[in-house]
């Protein structure tokens, strides 16, 4: 039996999908192609921003100690859900990186990672990030619940939903960076 031309590319993108699908260098090929395509996020427009009310929300550091985020009203806070599994959030996540590590004095920052506490510290390690991971202990307030991640939320001081974005985005962009400033101001 002899192997026509058609049947060797049939082979061939066979073997492509089952790379793409089931092996690191899928995971990893997708994290180029988020990074890639990843554009700045949409700022909400004034009249369609939401207030977040409840802020009850029972949060657990990577070191085990608790944390209600109650603690950051007032506050401008940027939360990202995120996990290690995830090509869109690691994607996005040096952006994040980036952005915290230039605004963390003046800007709150939550990762809430959707993951394995053993994960996620293997993960920062590997990567060499430095950034205030959470857990969740408590149910999500209403407002940042995410049917997807990366979600990504940044609140105002008086608790507008300026930014709700879900899927890959560059957050170190210029128009984040402006959008942070004025709210800092505020």
């Amino acid at each position: 039996m002899k192997i026509s031309k058609e049947q060797i590319g049939n082979g061939i993108w066979i073997l492509a999908i089952i790379l793409i699908l089931f092996t690191p260098v899928g995971f990893h090929l997708r994290v180029f192609v988020g990074k890639l395509f990843s554009t700045s996020a949409t700022v909400i427009k004034v009249e369609e921003r939401k207030m977040l009310k409840n802020y009850d929300w029972d949060l657990v550091d990577l070191n085990g100690q608790r944390f209600n985020f109650e603690s950051y009203k007032g506050e401008v806070v940027v939360v990202n859900l995120w996990a290690t599994w995830c090509p869109p959030c690691v994607a996005e996540l040096p952006s994040l990186v980036a952005l915290h590590q230039d605004y963390k004095d003046e800007v709150v920052f939550a990762f809430v990672a959707n993951d394995k506490k053993g994960k996620v510290n293997s993960f920062l390690k590997k990567k060499n990030y430095e950034i205030p991971v959470f857990f969740e202990a408590s149910k999500t307030p209403e407002l940042l619940v995410s049917k997807s991640i990366p979600a990504t939320y940044v609140i105002s001081k008086t608790g507008k939903v300026v930014i709700a974005e879900q899927g890959v985005a560059d957050w170190n962009s210029r128009s984040t960076r402006d959008l942070l400033n004025k709210l800092i101001l505020e």
